[in-house]
């Protein structure tokens, strides 16, 4: 196996703003503003937030810092800014995918960058770079571990990998070289946790770890400038991260490309707060349905396909997820989301408030939820078939990619409307405020200036 960590902590240590293609730092803006807005809304409406509020208080993390969580007037230090940050940006479900790896890279990578730039008083382009740095780092990994075999171990890519592009992120700003990324690498091995247990209960874990996996990035990565030595060969060790984690490591895509292809440039943005492997049939439906008029009522029944991974998140055991009991329950429902879209035409965060309506819930025992073979093997997993029954016949359809993408990545003003949607009935006018400084991120030589 080739040595994946010191090629990676070389990439990572002599990355350059001006070396990038200039649509590449421009990605990493906009996923970055796309993912403050969630942070926002989640941390005034996510049901998990108290109880995390709470548990910072209690155990002392509150303390006064000069860390900013957005939407919170209160100032943290850099380590519990990153976990909040980072548990909010996840806990709508609404951040931004990369499909080739199954996972969302900046719920982790953006928080663990913020609080060290903060720590540091980087340049917006500096703090950009490290953005960058980290959504190559996560986003080559999760490719790595292979994501089906990842996921058929019960490993959640967002917090394992992502933890590793946190780690990027901050010693990029922390100002490490070559061994001292990999040393943050070391450390991060030890750190990166993430089940897909949450599944069963709707338990809250996959905001928390995701928020963790920003935090440890930054606290390996802060570690390693202090001389602390982590383990060697993190990556592809005997023991290392691809070894631990997946049945079908592929350590050559973590390093294919470096420095020519940009993992960033495929990153997407979500139209929905939901599992990215239910938009697909979402936009199908939605599609569908203003094509021919329907109402619900019109709709015998659905029949969705799905990659084996849509299964395992949304689609199994099919009872249970026709009848969600909570917002996890119902974020990783395709049989909810589907019966949404059905109802209304549309399907957004406000939408959860329908839980447990009959009538959603009698249009989601409508829906059934099935692996499609032809799904399997494509290099991007997110495609659905559907087949809406009704009195008039079979309407199938085949979506091979949602929206979204980075085929489909959306115009400026649609990006401006998603943010203020989430930021406004929280922010107020200030919200737009806060969106034109973020778009001028680029200009600012300190971004602690930008976020005072």
């Amino acid at each position: 196996m080739t040595e994946t960590t010191a090629i990676l902590g070389a990439y990572v240590a002599g990355l350059r703003y001006e070396d990038l293609p200039e649509e590449v730092p421009l990605r990493a803006r906009n996923l970055m503003i796309d993912l403050v807005g969630s942070v926002v809304r989640a941390g005034h409406e996510a049901d998990s937030t108290p109880s995390i509020m709470t548990m910072i208080d209690r155990l002392g993390l509150g303390a006064p810092g000069e860390a900013r969580v957005f939407g919170q007037d209160r100032r943290y230090g850099p380590a519990t800014a990153a976990l909040l940050n980072g548990i909010l940006g996840h806990s709508l479900d609404f951040d931004d995918t990369h499909a080739d790896s199954s996972l969302h890279p900046s719920a982790p990578v953006v928080p663990a960058a913020l609080a060290a730039a903060e720590m540091t008083g980087a340049s917006g382009r500096e703090l950009l770079v490290a953005i960058v740095a980290g959504f190559e780092v996560c986003c080559r990994l999760g490719n790595a571990l292979d994501p089906t075999s990842h996921y058929a171990r019960g490993f959640h890519p967002t917090a394992t990998a992502g933890t590793f592009g946190a780690a990027a992120a901050a010693g990029k700003l922390l100002g490490l070289d070559a061994s001292g990324i990999a040393s943050a690498f070391g450390v991060a091995a030890s750190q990166a946790a993430g089940s897909l247990q949450f599944l069963v209960n709707g338990g809250w874990n996959k905001r928390y770890q995701v928020g963790a996996a920003a935090m440890n990035g930054l606290i390996a990565a802060t570690l390693a400038s202090e001389g602390f030595i982590g383990a060697a060969n993190a990556i592809e060790g005997k023991h290392g991260f691809l070894h631990g984690y997946t049945d079908n490591a592929r350590p050559d895509m973590a390093t294919a490309d470096l420095g020519t292809g940009y993992e960033t440039m495929k990153i997407g943005m979500k139209p929905y707060p939901s599992c990215r492997y239910t938009h697909a049939a979402i936009d199908g439906l939605i599609a569908l349905r203003k094509e021919h008029g329907w109402s619900a009522d019109d709709v015998i029944d659905v029949t969705v396909g799905l990659h084996r991974n849509g299964i395992v998140l949304t689609g199994a055991p099919l009872a249970e997820k026709q009848s969600p009991k909570s917002i996890v329950d119902g974020q990783f429902s395709m049989p909810f989301t589907a019966a949404v879209a059905l109802h209304k035409g549309s399907f957004g965060w406000d939408d959860y408030a329908l839980l447990g309506d009959p009538v959603i819930e009698a249009i989601a025992g409508r829906i059934d939820v099935r692996q499609d073979e032809r799904l399997e093997g494509k290099r991007h997993p997110f495609g659905a078939h559907i087949a809406v029954r009704t009195a008039e016949g079979s309407f199938p359809l085949m979506i091979p990619d949602p929206s979204g993408e980075p085929d489909s990545f959306p115009a400026a003003e649609r990006m401006e409307e998603k943010f203020m949607t989430l930021a406004r009935p929280v922010l107020g006018n200030s919200a737009s405020a806060l969106y034109t400084r973020l778009t001028g991120i680029e200009e600012v030589a300190d971004i602690r200036h930008l976020l005072g």
